[in-house]
């Protein structure tokens, strides 16, 4: 009976481990992890950080998005007024192409909160952007990233960010690591 029992609680500890294997190999033909939420968020990242001059691999930063994924950018404008612009995700690389590639960008996330039911998941993930790696901040704000887990990686649906702003400061706990 105890030897009975031990071998169920090997075969158990075995399954997790080769699951836990298995999710952890999920990667993109980038290399990029998309099997965890830890490697996906930093490839999420990693995609728009581009040298001066160089190129965004807009084909990689696809692998990590459902087709047609949606991009928002709230801003308020010079009326004062909030206003959400809703683009798909090809049309954020036309858009963002020259910017990110001319002065060159680096966006690292410094702190992140998570919100998940079953499959699906809500990032709130807080950033702050340069022009070189050791630069100076020129930007801070937050994405909200939707995912979703098909039981083998996962997927960004849709993300919508705003910019902190002198008027609009980041809530500290967005800055704030649990």
């Amino acid at each position: 009976m105890h030897s009975m029992k031990k071998r169920k609680i090997i075969l158990l500890i075995t399954g997790i481990v080769l699951q836990t294997m298995l999710y952890a190999q999920q990667k993109t033909s980038f290399g990029d992890e998309v099997g965890t939420l830890d490697g996906i968020m930093k490839a999420y990242y990693d995609v728009v950080t581009v040298k001066k001059g160089g190129k965004v691999s807009y084909t990689r930063d696809s692998l990590l998005h459902v087709p047609n994924a949606l991009v928002g950018m709230a801003q308020k404008g010079k009326d004062g007024k909030v206003s959400l612009k809703l683009i798909s995700l090809k049309q954020f690389h036309i858009n963002s192409d020259a910017l990110l590639e001319k002065d060159g960008f680096y966006e690292g996330e410094i702190n992140r909160r998570i919100e998940n039911f079953g499959s699906i998941y809500h990032v709130w993930s807080t950033y702050e952007a340069k022009n070189t790696e050791d630069g100076p901040v020129i930007e801070r704000g937050i994405n909200s990233i939707q995912l979703y887990f098909d039981g083998t990686r996962f997927w960004i649906l849709s993300w919508v960010f705003e910019n902190e702003t002198n008027d609009q400061r980041i809530p500290q706990k967005y800055l704030l690591k649990d």
